[in-house]
Formats: C-alpha cells, structure tokens, sequence
C-alpha cells in the first residue's frame, strides 16, 4: 500500500534564494519546511534548487541561467511540479510558465492547495474557497496566456481579453458570495459561543503539527483527528474537560506556519475568534523541532494580529520525548557549544524559566503522547483555571448548573 502511494505521489522539485534578508542555513530550514508542506499535499521532492541573489529576480524570480537548469532538469527528469519558495507575482508566474512547461506553484498556492485537501465542514471549505479566489483573482491573466500558448496565439487574443473579463467579474461575484456567507456563518457561531454559559474557555495555539490535538485527545479524553503532518486540523474542536471537579471549555484550533498567506489570515480570522473570546492560552511549541523559536516567533505574530498576544498565556513545550541534541568529546576543546548541544535542563535555565504570565515560574515540558510529566501539566492548567474562575465568580463557586454532573462523571470515569 505504502509503495503504491509513493509511486502516485507527483514528482516535484523546489526552488529557493539566498537574499541579505535571508541566510543559506534560514533558506534551507525554509525549503525543509517546504518539502514537508509538498509530502502533505501529496508530491515527492526529487531535487532542491538554490542561489544566492541581493533581491529576487521581478521577472523569474531565479536569475536567467538558474532557471534555464530547472527547466532541463525538469525535461530529463519528468518533473510534473517546480515550487517556489516565496509567492511568485502574477508577471513572474506568467513568465516562468513561458519557460518551463510544467505546473508552476508557489508557496502560498501550496498552503492554499492542501487547505482545500484538509477542510472538511463547509465552515472551512468556504473560508479556503475565498482565499483560492482572492490569490486567483490578479493571476488570471497570467492563466489565460498559458492557455493560449498552450492553444496557439491566432486569433485568440481579442476573444481571450473577453474571456478575462468576463473571468474576473465572474470570481468578483464570487468572492462576494463567499463574504456574505461567512458573515452569516460567524452570526451563527458567535450565537453558539453565546449559549455556551460562563464557564472558562481554554484554547490551544501553536505551530502546525506541535501536537496540540494530540494533547487535546490526552487532557480532554476525545477523539480529534491526529496525523503526522501539516495542518492535520483545519476545522476548530471545542471540548468541555474536567479537572479535579472544575469543568472548563478547550477548543483545538489551526495551527500556524512561517510566510502564512495573507489571504489565509484574512479568511481564517474568523476561526480564530475561539482564540480571540479565551480566557486562558495554551502556547504549544514542539521542543524536537531544531527551528521550535523561530516557531514561536511566527505563532505570538499571528497573535498580535488578531489582537490576542496579551491573553494570559500557560507555555507547553511537547514532544520531550523525541527531544535530541547533538554531544561534544570531553576532549574537544575547538567546537564551539551552540543551542544544538543543549540539553532540556539546560534549556529550562535559559529564557523558559519565566515565559508564563498567569503567576507560573517555569514553563512546562511534556509529552502528550506519552503522558509524560502530564500530572503536572493538568495541576497547572487546573490551577489557572481556578484562579479564572474565582476571579470571575468570587462569591459563587457552584455557578455551574451542570457541575454536579461533571463531578459525579469525573469520580465514574476515575474509578473506571
């Protein structure tokens, strides 16, 4: 079965540049990611192309040489897929599809592609259908002009000018739709957070495949779907969990990524209004992963745009137990000892030892897999709830109508 799907997967290569902005090693944890991002969608990378350029090319991106070389390797190797690195304009996707005579993708239309592949409620589907037509909508040009060469150019150019237009005001339309659509479906949702009472709300946020579903299938005793590659969970999962008798609400959200699309931000806003009306942020970081700071990074920008990054926020770094670094001799006295020698005790005495904001010293580490250090991690998220909830209700600690219920299900499922 497994060789099967590796024999359909679509043979690709990816290119990316060297900039002042950019280092070699920042490109190549980029095109790492990229590759990823290219497995999830279902092709294969065969090879990576690079090269150090002041600014990309405004008419191929690569410079004139680089890409003639991606365009024999693409005929002599039968590549069906050249990916960029960085979204590609609309002139030079029109220009690099004059050379090389495959699909040509950039990294936003990747996203965007395995966006489409991954939503499954029509919440989702709608808000990924807007976002394809928002990127599609100043390329159509560019998509009509490899038709016609495709075609041939007599007699096509008056008659695809037409076809333009008409294209354009037809995705116009569109996006129109899709606005008022979600407009209509945020109303509905927004009435259902509404009717969910005062109880504490809790959302988990991080970088694309941290783990945060797997914890949530851990702390909430549920069933959301866990897959080893990006953006495994599109569609936001609310969950009421019990803690030592206190009932709390836990919503499992998308998760972010480096060079995230405008147009996805724009269109997902929405969703993250779970992360927007929380009470309380679990920030969960992948401690494996060699680039988890640059994560964290993209993740607090993420939320300083929806207005968010000032929540009370718990740090949970996961995965400890795929955690690896690299050692050094006793002996060796010239290799310098970077962060990639760094042990997790180590790491916890640097900046880690005060990143929390709700009266926590320390940040937590974890492993939701294997419920490693996890009483500790459902102590601290109690008490922090707790604190919410006194905080909100000081007089009245059984405000819950239901929270009889949640203890006697709780002491059942203990004793089970």
């Amino acid at each position: 079965m497994l060789e099967k799907e590796i024999i359909n997967f679509e043979r690709t290569v990816i290119v990316g540049i060297v900039t002042q902005n950019q280092s070699e090693e920042k490109l190549n944890e980029y095109l790492d990611e990229l590759e990823f991002l290219t497995f999830t969608a279902g092709g294969e990378v065969i090879k990576r192309f690079s090269q150090k350029m002041e600014r990309p090319n405004p008419k191929t991106f690569v410079g004139t040489g680089k890409i003639d070389d991606i365009n024999l390797f693409v005929k002599e190797n039968k590549i069906s897929t050249v990916i960029f690195d960085d979204e590609l304009t609309p002139s030079q996707q029109k220009n690099i599809s004059r050379i090389i005579d495959c699909k040509i993708l950039d990294r936003t239309n990747l996203i965007l592609d395995i966006f489409a592949q991954r939503a499954e409620t029509s919440y989702a589907r709608t808000q990924v259908e807007l976002a394809q037509c928002q990127y599609l909508l100043p390329r159509l040009s560019g998509l009509w002009t490899h038709l016609e060469r495709q075609k041939g150019g007599i007699g096509m150019r008056g008659p695809g000018e037409t076809e333009i237009e008409t294209d354009r005001r037809i995705v116009r339309d569109r996006i129109s739709l899709l606005k008022d659509k979600i407009k209509t479906i945020d109303k509905q949702m927004s009435i259902q957070r509404s009717n969910r009472g005062a109880m504490v709300r809790v959302a988990l946020v991080g970088y694309t495949n941290v783990g945060k579903s797997t914890l949530m299938n851990a702390i909430g005793k549920s069933d959301v779907f866990v897959e080893n590659k990006l953006f495994a969970t599109l569609d936001t999962t609310v969950r009421k969990v019990v803690i030592k008798n206190l009932p709390f609400l836990l919503s499992d959200t998308v998760g972010f990524i480096r060079k995230l699309p405008t147009q996805l931000v724009d269109s997902f806003k929405s969703t993250l209004d779970e992360v927007r009306e929380a009470d309380l942020l679990l920030h969960v970081v992948d401690i494996s992963h060699p680039d988890f700071e640059d994560h964290i990074e993209s993740v607090n920008k993420t939320l300083q745009e929806i207005k968010s990054n000032d929540k009370p926020t718990i740090m949970v770094f996961n995965k400890i137990d795929a955690y690896k670094h690299l050692t050094i001799d006793e002996d060796d006295l010239i290799t310098e000892r970077t962060r990639k020698y760094w042990t997790l005790d180590e790491w916890k005495q640097t900046w880690m030892s005060n990143v929390s904001n709700v009266g926590q010293d320390k940040a937590l580490f974890i492993s939701a897999r294997n419920k490693e250090n996890f009483e500790e991690f459902r102590e601290t998220v109690y008490e922090a709830v707790r604190q919410i909830h006194i905080t909100r209700f000081p007089y009245n600690n059984f405000l819950y109508p239901d929270y009889k219920d949640a203890v006697e299900k709780e002491d059942e499922e203990e004793q089970e």
